[in-house]
């Protein structure tokens, strides 16, 4: 079968000035014609049709053909169709000619086979590209604006409307004139937004070019009972700043997708690091971030191997293969010996609800608590709270206990909230707003601690396991008041009860300290320097 790709690119562009040989993303627009058709599984011959010497001398680096087009296809009343018909050797038995217009640089080569596939199949005459856009329109009648639907619905509840775009024609080389290319077996063949960018005005070159060099991203992470929470809080936020939908890897064996919650990314799960690794294989990452704890230098290795094109970029990595990525981030930590890794809160990748939060004004009395102990709590803190609150003498105190996504033993717990004083959330989307209504706090040593820096909130803490007891931010010389690693219950309650007491004047210089760090633009920064890379 003989499929001949006809480009047609001439040289006069009046909104543009030269249009089709503009530089967008390291190559003149017709490039990306060319290359789709070049790299297509069915086109055998391409030619491109053309009045421009620059176009021809483009062409012929590109090792494809010319047509000099005549001066007489070349004005403004010229339909394409003539143009098309011109370019075609009508020596060679053709099959099907495909029309591509240089002016649609985001098409997918496979979206253009596949087009292809769709028209051979159905032995159509014609197959257009066409965007699916559903819109409550109008239209002119007798003069007069008018509705051209028949009721107004939600947009996912109007009736297909398919827009033409230039992307391409597909005919039957034996209806193909110069005056059609259009058969009587006629379809549309959907394709994205994104591909369906025709580049007409300055604007369309700007919406190319950033769709071009949008990144195509995946994160590997993993969260359970023991290893907490945060990383997937924080890789579900990452996720969140690129302009295309990451695909987030996690271990099937190591993470439930229920700890997740409620999300539209893509969740890929697989089984084990070398079922990680041949699912990459078969992508084209320029981007990798790992949120999986400390890497091996060998983990490291055969990730690269699998992703020669991609950066590399781990979170909270204090393993030995950090020599090997291209940028670290250690908000938790203060200090580092490699070059390529940002230590320190100014890191910090605050959840976006909580950017929008005032810090509390300090009342003259504790009278609220908040309680939370991030999303696992595996040493069950929160069972050793209630345990003491559920006393007499903090009956004049309210307090509000938090439950993460992770925590066992859920049901249980929620006993006491048989206590008027005692109120039990678990797994809640409103978190800053319960805490805001609390004047002190007590946490552990982890992402929660932060979220209370920046509302400006009192603060005990207590570490879960020993990497958090490394964890610098949470401690007395910002503004937390640190108990360390399982301290006894007596420490607990002496330190709630001095915070209960705590005057206004010390909660305010608490507050001042916790305040000064500007925690809400390490999200900017980390994504300055990923996006820098």
């Amino acid at each position: 079968m003989r499929i001949l790709a006809v480009i047609p690119a001439r040289a006069g562009s009046k909104g543009i000035p030269n249009k089709n040989i503009r530089i967008i993303c390291g190559h003149p627009l017709i490039y990306y014609a060319i290359n789709n058709a070049k790299n297509s599984k069915y086109i055998t011959d391409i030619v491109v049709t053309t009045d421009s010497p620059h176009i021809k001398i483009i062409a012929k680096q590109m090792s494809v053909q010319c047509k000099w087009r005549d001066e007489r296809l070349c004005a403004d009343d010229v339909t394409l169709d003539a143009v098309i018909d011109d370019a075609i050797d009508k020596d060679i038995q053709w099959d099907y000619i495909v029309t591509m217009q240089p002016t649609s640089p985001t098409l997918m080569t496979s979206t253009l086979d596949k087009a292809i596939e769709y028209a051979i199949k159905n032995k159509l005459d014609t197959l257009i590209s066409a965007i699916n856009s559903p819109h409550l329109s109008w239209k002119e009648k007798d003069g007069v604006k008018v509705p051209a639907y028949k009721e107004r619905l939600n947009r996912q509840y109007l009736p297909a409307n398919y827009l033409e775009t230039g992307a391409f024609v597909i005919s039957k080389a034996d209806i193909v004139t110069p005056d059609t290319r259009i058969g009587k077996k006629v379809d549309v063949f959907e394709i994205s937004e994104n591909e369906a960018v025709d580049v007409d005005t300055f604007l369309d070159l700007k919406i190319v070019s950033d769709i071009l060099n949008v990144k195509k991203v995946a994160i590997y992470v993993n969260g359970n009972n023991q290893r907490g929470m945060g990383h997937i809080y924080r890789a579900l936020e990452i996720a969140d700043e690129f302009y295309s939908k990451p695909d987030i890897y996690y271990d099937k064996n190591q993470t439930d997708v229920n700890i997740f919650g409620k999300t539209t990314h893509n969740l890929i799960p697989v089984d084990g690091i070398f079922d990680l690794f041949n699912k990459c294989k078969q992508e084209q990452y320029t981007l990798f971030i790992n949120d999986i704890l400390s890497t091996s230098i060998d983990y490291m290795i055969g990730l690269k191997s699998v992703l020669t094109n991609a950066k590399i970029i781990n979170f909270e990595d204090d393993g030995e293969g950090v020599t090997k990525a291209d940028v670290v981030f250690n908000a938790l930590y203060a200090n580092s010996n490699f070059p390529n890794v940002n230590v320190g809160e100014k890191y910090y990748i605050s959840g976006k609800t909580f950017m929008f939060y005032k810090p509390i004004n300090i009342n003259s009395h504790v009278k609220n608590v908040f309680i939370s102990f991030g999303g696992a709590d595996p040493m069950k803190y929160s069972e050793r709270i209630l345990n003491i609150i559920s006393s007499t003498e903090y009956s004049n105190y309210n307090f509000i206990v938090v439950l993460g996504r992770a925590k066992d033993n859920v049901n249980e717990l929620m006993k006491y909230c048989e206590y008027d004083n005692i109120k039990i959330y678990h797994d809640v989307v409103d978190m800053p707003e319960l805490m805001t209504n609390c004047d002190i706090a007590i946490t552990s040593r982890g992402r929660t601690g932060y979220e209370l820096a920046m509302l400006g909130i009192p603060t005990i803490a207590m570490a879960q396991n020993e990497r958090e007891e490394r964890h610098t931010f949470v401690s007395n010389e910002n503004g937390f008041t640190y108990i360390g690693l399982n301290p006894p219950d007596e420490i607990i309650k002496a330190n709630l009860d001095m915070y209960l007491k705590l005057g206004q004047e010390t909660r305010q210089h608490f507050q001042d300290l916790l305040l000064s760090h500007d925690l809400k633009s390490g999200r900017k920064r980390v994504m300055d320097i990923i996006n820098n890379l």
